[in-house]
Formats: C-alpha cells, sequence, structure tokens
C-alpha cells in the first residue's frame, strides 16, 4: 500500500520491529492477521497527525490505554489529535490502546507490554483495582510516567489525574433532577457502567448526597455492570429494574449505554420525565438534539489531554514545574446551548 512515511516511523508506532513492518508492506507471508492489523492501524494513526510528524522539536511517544466504550474512545482520540498542534514545538506521537471491556489481565498485559517496550508516557482510564494499581507501579519504576485519565488511581504511583470533579458532577446532576422533578412523584433509576471505576463511584455518591439533602423523600434505584454499552446487558438490566419498580421516572446515567436505557423504557410503555446525562459524544450529542435527554454534563476533553501532555513533559524535564492540575470545568448542555459540530 501507498504511504509517505519510513518503514522505521511505521514500526516505532505500531511498537513492532522494522522487519514485520516489511513483510506487512510487501505482502510477505508469516504474519498474524491481528499484526498486519496493527501496521495499517499505525500508517492511519500517523496520516492523522502528519502535522505534527514534521515539526522540527523534541518528540515523545505516549501510549493511551482506556477501558471505555468506542463512543468515547473515540472522542478521546479527537480531542487529543485536536489539540497537536497548540503544542508545538514540542511534537507527541500517540498509540492507542482501546477495548470495551475485558478481563483485567488483559489490560495488564497490555501495561506490562508498553513497559518492556518503552514509552515517554501512559494516560490510563482503567478500573481502580489493585493489579492495575500494581501494574502502574511497575511502569513507574521502568521510567514511564503515567497520568490517568476521568477516572483515578489514587492509590497508584501515577504523576496526576486529569478530568472532572466527579462528587461535584454529581451533585449538579441531582440539583437538575430535583429542579426538573419538583414536587412530582417518581424514584430515580441511577446506572453504572461498572462498580470499580472510581470516577463513577465518586458522581453516584455526589448524587445520592445530594438528592438526600435536598429531595429527601425519593427513592433511588441503583443497576451496575452494563459496561456502558447499548447491549442487551443493559436493556435487560434496566427492563427488569422498570418492572420491579413501577415508580421509575427518571435516569441519572453515571456510565452510559443510553440508548439501550430508553428503548427498555419504550418497550415498557414507559415514560422518562428527567434523564441526565455524561459526555457529549456522538450518541449523547444526537440524543441530546432529538430531545432524548434532559441535558448532559460535559467536561472539555481537549483541556484534559492537553494537561495531560504537560504532565508527560514536566516529567522529562521539557517544562518547568508547575502547580497541581485543577479539575476541568463541568459544562450542563442542552438541546438549546449545544456547542457547535
Amino acid at each position: 500500500m501507498g504511504h509517505p512515511f519510513p518503514i522505521r516511523e511505521i514500526a516505532r508506532q505500531a511498537g513492532l520491529s522494522e522487519a514485520t513492518v516489511d513483510r506487512v508492506l510487501n505482502g510477505r507471508g508469516g504474519v498474524r492477521e491481528s499484526t498486519a492489523r496493527e501496521v495499517h492501524r499505525a500508517i492511519a494513526d500517523l496520516d492523522r497527525q502528519r502535522t505534527q510528524v514534521r515539526l522540527v522539536g523534541r518528540t515523545f511517544m505516549v501510549d493511551i490505554v482506556m477501558q471505555s466504550p468506542e463512543r468515547f474512545s473515540t472522542a478521546v482520540r479527537a480531542a487529543l489529535e485536536a489539540e497537536l498542534p497548540s503544542l508545538r514545538p514540542a511534537v507527541i506521537r500517540s498509540r492507542f490502546h482501546f477495548r470495551e471491556t475485558g478481563p483485567v489481565g488483559e489490560l495488564v498485559a497490555v501495561l506490562d507490554r508498553i513497559g518492556r517496550r518503552g514509552s515517554q508516557g501512559v494516560f490510563l482510564k482503567a478500573p481502580d483495582v489493585p493489579e492495575v494499581t500494581a501494574a502502574v507501579g511497575r511502569l513507574a519504576a521502568a521510567g514511564v510516567p503515567v497520568v490517568t485519565l476521568v477516572t483515578d488511581l489514587p492509590a497508584s504511583t501515577r504523576i496526576g489525574h486529569v478530568g472532572s470533579d466527579n462528587r461535584a458532577a454529581g451533585a449538579t446532576a441531582a440539583y437538575l433532577m430535583g429542579q426538573w422533578l419538583g414536587d412530582r412523584p417518581g424514584h430515580v433509576l441511577t446506572s453504572l457502567s461498572s462498580g470499580a471505576f472510581r470516577n463513577e463511584e465518586e458522581r453516584e455518591m455526589g448524587f445520592r448526597a445530594t438528592m438526600r439533602a435536598r429531595q429527601p423523600g425519593r427513592a433511588l434505584v441503583e443497576i451496575a455492570e452494563g459496561h456502558g454499552l447499548d447491549a442487551a446487558t443493559q436493556y435487560d438490566l434496566v427492563r427488569a429494574a422498570l418492572e420491579r419498580d413501577p415508580g421509575i421516572r427518571a435516569v441519572y446515567s453515571i456510565g452510559g449505554g443510553n440508548i439501550a436505557t430508553l428503548r427498555a423504557f419504550s418497550d415498557a410503555g414507559r415514560e422518562c420525565a428527567v434523564f441526565v446525562a455524561h459526555d457529549l459524544d456522538h450518541d449523547n450529542t444526537r440524543l441530546l438534539r432529538e430531545h432524548r435527554l434532559s441535558a448532559v454534563l460535559h467536561h472539555d476533553l481537549r483541556h484534559d489531554l492537553r494537561e495531560a501532555c504537560h504532565l508527560v513533559m514536566r516529567a522529562h524535564g521539557a517544562l518547568p514545574p508547575a502547580g497541581p492540575t485543577l479539575p476541568s470545568a463541568i459544562q450542563v448542555v442542552t438541546p438549546y446551548n449545544m456547542p457547535p459540530p
């Protein structure tokens, strides 16, 4: 296939040997299909980042490791690549390791492989479990700084965290819910993708505390482990909750799966009077435009990725020390104040 990049650059981007890349590009045998896909993906990544590749400056190769629904990982990739020109004259090159779900051991294997191969930094969105915390420690011991993204691992040796104040976000959701429901009766369904993600736990705590203070008589019904995916698991969890509790009239979606949640309400013949969600990804943007969501709590991913890059650059002495990274601002987005595409 035609491409403007040297084999050495493609090999570095893909984390493979030059010989392997050469075999893939020239159609020689002996290469697994998954390896060939990594080479083609590396070329696509380089093509998107081509304005940075040609810049003169210090180059930092970072790895973005995320367990997240595709709609959110796509938004993170776009935010990072949009920020690359603002980091000049430094050059940030990025490799992406995205998965929607799966065993913790596979995620740990990705982190350990990065440690063996080498990297200038890792941006990590992962469950807060001991195995991941230990893997972050091994990366730190190998000289690879780790920045947690959106959800934190506070017991780990990460060098910093970027994201919003999740407790404040949950409290904001509770305030909006109370304002819109008013004195009308109705229970609120809270939906988490997984109890292992600290950001979701903090959102839920902020929401529950504020609802208890402002509307103590309103019941909260929790479901979890739908993994934020619009799949049968999330649909079944919501549908079962609706069948058990005829009083559910509103949703606070902490972890996603909103299309499946709305479908479960529709199939049950139930109205969702208020629906507050997180993150202005492509699914939520469409649902908000269609007035199927009441509001989306969003924060500036470009700000988060810019701060993550700065943290890595400081770890390597390329920027002077600075104060603590502040949380990114929480934006309340409705169908009437949506940002331009």
